[in-house]
């Protein structure tokens, strides 16, 4: 039987959702005196919302998570679904497992579901981590004999043995996250949906979870499947569901979709600048510009030449020495190639002010390919502010004259490593 001849397991119609957001203007005489001082002195808005809101998604105080979001997935079949962040996709999957409702249009689902979200989602913190292998499995319908035949894999599976009767609110993420997959994986769910939670687990864990999404998957379950990584993506499913700005962008064979959703970070400069009206970012940090500067001036930048990423930020309020820059830079496969930080390679602290930063990434160090850059910023040990498409570069193989081998090295980097040879004996 064909996938398109299968029963249906999920129907969206027309689905769409839309969010009040909280008051973001000013709410004192003081607040409005303090914005308009600073749009006078060409700052940005004091009183903004952290990371501000998607261009065209945002009607007064009403945010547009979803629009007009429709698609079928049969019995067994293995929906991937992707976009970049704020695209919907954790809104969509909250949607299908009635964590909220849609503002408009119909979900339809067929059979129990097995949900992994956010990190520790249907944990009840003051139970234990047995406890809560219960409690989950009757919120499924399953008797309890059901679950006492399940219980030794779960906890095996899991990796947490020793602490399986601590309280889970003592649990880390990585622990909850283990647990979860575990139970969710275990109670033969109908329907298994999983979001991005598993990029917390260990690179091991990982792999123990995408083997068991395929034992799942070719047991005839159906698996919704919510990534940023495209190597997995290719791996397990059979099709996918690309969301941009709140809509489907394209819903198709898996290599197609992700093929057009990787090409679209091609169309990103090699250099971007921004005005300080239109600089991203919110009331404590700026993003103005980031810049590809490579070694001297070449026409076409190999794996041989150095480079520098030129990173243009502005720290509005963090004066406690706390505040650092970051890169993350992936290949053309949106697998990450290194991340690496300001304070990791600098001393000096990055007190309130604009400040210009360079990386530097030696040569013989990317493979070649497409790469884009991401940045990120810290302040108080905590994530504050990111802007996930800024530039992108192809760094091309060099010209050999009389080269023994031709061709692209396999990996997601080519150092120039130190051979030595001596004679054999």
């Amino acid at each position: 039987m064909s996938g398109t001849d299968r029963p249906l397991a999920v129907e969206a119609l027309n689905v769409s959702k839309s969010f009040v957001l909280g008051v973001t203007g000013a709410r004192t005489l003081g607040e409005e005196v303090k914005r308009t001082l600073h749009k006078l002195r060409g700052r940005p808005d004091p009183l903004a919302p952290v990371g501000g809101d998607a261009i065209g998604r945002r009607q007064g105080n009403i945010f547009h998570a979803l629009r007009d979001v429709s698609f079928q997935v049969h019995e067994g079949e293995v929906l991937g679904i992707i976009g970049r962040n704020g695209a919907g996709k954790s809104t969509l999957l909250k949607l299908l497992s009635r964590i909220t409702v849609p503002t408009s249009g119909r979900i339809r689902v067929r059979g129990h579901m097995g949900t992994l979200l956010e990190v520790g989602t249907g944990f009840n913190p003051e139970l234990t981590g047995r406890e809560n292998i219960y409690l989950n499995a009757a919120i499924l319908g399953m008797k309890r004999a059901d679950i006492d035949v399940r219980l030794d894999d779960i906890i095996a599976f899991s990796g947490i043995k020793h602490h399986i009767d601590t309280p889970v609110k003592r649990y880390s993420s990585g622990m909850k996250v283990r647990l979860g997959f575990s139970v969710a994986a275990h109670l033969d769910p109908e329907i298994l949906v999983i979001d991005e939670v598993l990029a917390v687990g260990d690179a091991e864990f990982q792999r123990k979870c995408l083997g068991k999404i395929k034992d799942v998957s070719s047991g005839g379950r159906t698996v919704l499947f919510v990534s940023h990584n495209m190597t997995a993506v290719r791996s397990l499913c059979s099709r996918v569901l690309w969301l941009e700005d709140g809509r489907v962008r394209m819903d198709g064979p898996t290599e197609d979709v992700v093929t057009a959703y990787l090409g679209t970070y091609r169309e990103l400069p090699d250099s971007v600048e921004w005005s300080v009206a239109d600089a991203p970012g919110n009331g404590s940090v700026r993003l103005h510009g980031v810049h590809l500067v490579a070694d001297g001036r070449v026409e076409e930048l190999t794996t041989k030449h150095d480079l520098r990423i030129l990173v243009d930020i502005e720290n509005i309020t963090y004066d406690d020495g706390s505040f650092n820059v970051g890169l993350h830079v992936y290949n053309g496969d949106d697998v990450l190639v290194f991340s690496t930080t300001y304070r990791e390679g600098a001393s000096d602290h990055l007190h309130p002010g604009r400040h210009k930063l360079y990386c530097e990434i030696p040569g013989s160090l990317l493979n070649s390919g497409d790469h884009r850059v991401e940045v990120h910023c810290w302040a108080k040990a905590k994530h504050v502010f990111s802007v996930a498409e800024t530039i992108a570069f192809e760094v091309h193989e060099p010209r050999r004259e009389n080269a023994a081998w031709f061709g692209r090295a396999k990996g997601v980097v080519r150092p120039m490593l130190r051979w030595t040879s001596e004679a054999g004996a």
